[in-house]
């Protein structure tokens, strides 16, 4: 009971020693920069509708509580960051950040936090920016429901709209991103989640991980990007119920998977893309129940994969649904349904009594002369498959699905 009190006193104590600084053009405090100056821990700065030009807006170990009315825009007019913040228990939310300057020396954005924890920054709209947020040694953070969007013409001139270094336990939700160079990156970064994000028309991936371990992505879309998602030098990833779709060009993907282990990939949808898959040195990886229809390849295979198994998956309409190069690594693939399987159910349980062999002789020849593929649609091409098929010479013979679904498979 004496605990109680004590707790209830503390909040009556706070909540009386909180206060509301209003911001306007009109008002008594006209600044952004001004206001958190005069602020203590706890208060709430209340920004009126309209245009403040101002930069470098500096928050220092105090808990605040920024929050937009209308949607007023911030203007750094491309010099340095909008917001600098290093605090505890603060809000950033509902403002429009404006022209955040570029720098080769420098990764200014809209709102830097750095060494914070315990935050949020929710319902923002950024607008003509470097980097979006950039978070740096920070914690226990929330992103959510924020537009951003940017100009990218090059890489070496162009930030990314969400920057995770050195930081963990970050939720990322529900924010749009569109026209910058990775749409959301991930570098050192451990325990976080990323969920129902939008990444389009970005300069170099969608979503980008390096040396991040213990992350989860789930039902996110990655839309005609320069690559959809690329996770590197990383393990121990979730990547449930994301789209893929329309990521193309010479050196796209849907998901390149470069050196990761002990990860899985469950109910994606990869669609029209390039390539839906490439995959290189990754063990230990169980893709099942994805659905790869109408891309190029949906399967790119290259060196040191081992005990990877694919599952009950659809392959519908691809071009190449599996291409392979080196040994076969004791990879699996059991269970999965392939349009082009020809093979017949004579006891009608719902499985080919025919193995399928997917690797086609004609893939291997446009891996070693590319200009082949001139040749995909030709009467020749097919015979040379199917005499392959019947007696394997330089595919692999041991890359095999002994249970060929019969039917496309519904989860």
């Amino acid at each position: 009971m004496g605990r109680l009190f004590f707790l209830l006193f503390t909040f009556l104590i706070f909540s009386l020693q909180a206060s509301e600084i209003k911001v306007c053009k009109n008002c008594e405090i006209s600044s952004i920069q001004q206001a958190v100056d005069l602020a203590k821990d706890g208060d709430v700065i209340r920004i009126k509708s309209g245009t403040y030009y101002e930069n470098e807006i500096t928050v220092i170990d105090k808990s605040l509580h920024i929050i937009g009315e209308n949607e007023p825009v911030i203007d750094a007019q491309f010099n340095g960051n909008a917001f600098s913040i290093r605090a505890e228990n603060f809000t950033v939310e509902g403002l429009k950040i404006i022209n955040i300057g570029t720098s080769h020396t420098s990764d200014f954005a809209a709102i830097l936090v750095s060494r914070s924890k315990n935050f949020e920054i929710k319902n923002n709209r950024l607008d003509n920016i470097f980097f979006g947020i950039l978070l740096e040694r920070s914690s226990n953070g929330k992103i959510t429901g924020n537009e951003i969007t940017g100009d990218a013409r090059d890489q070496a001139n162009s930030g990314n709209g969400i920057h995770l270094w050195n930081s963990e336990n970050i939720l990322v939700h529900n924010n749009s991103i569109i026209g910058v160079r990775d749409g959301i990156y991930l570098e050192f970064t451990s325990g976080s989640r990323l969920t129902q994000n939008f990444c389009k028309n970005n300069l170099r991936y969608g979503l980008h991980f390096m040396f991040s371990n213990n992350n989860d992505y789930l039902d996110n879309t990655f839309e005609n990007n320069g690559a959809g998602v690329a996770v590197m030098y990383s393990k121990f990833i979730k990547m449930h119920r994301n789209i893929f779709r329309k990521n193309w060009g010479s050196a796209s993907y849907g998901l390149l998977l470069k050196d990761i282990d002990d990860s899985e990939l469950k109910n994606n949808y990869f669609h029209d893309n390039t390539i839906a898959i490439s995959a290189d040195n990754t063990n230990r990886i169980l893709y099942e129940a994805n659905e790869f229809a109408d891309n190029g390849y949906a399967v790119r295979i290259r060196g040191a994969c081992y005990k990877n198994v694919f599952i009950d998956n659809n392959f519908l309409h691809n071009s190449f649904d599996v291409a392979y190069t080196g040994r076969i690594n004791e990879n699996e693939f059991t269970g999965n349904y392939w349009s082009e399987y020809t093979g017949y159910d004579l006891d009608k349980d719902g499985i080919g009594d025919v193995p399928y062999r997917p690797v086609k002789l004609f893939s291997y020849l446009v891996n070693r002369t590319p200009e082949a593929i001139i040749l995909l649609r030709s009467t020749f091409i097919h015979l040379m498959d199917f005499s392959e098929k019947v007696s394997p010479i330089f595919t692999p013979a041991e890359l095999v699905d002994d249970k060929p679904q019969m039917r496309k498979i519904v989860w």
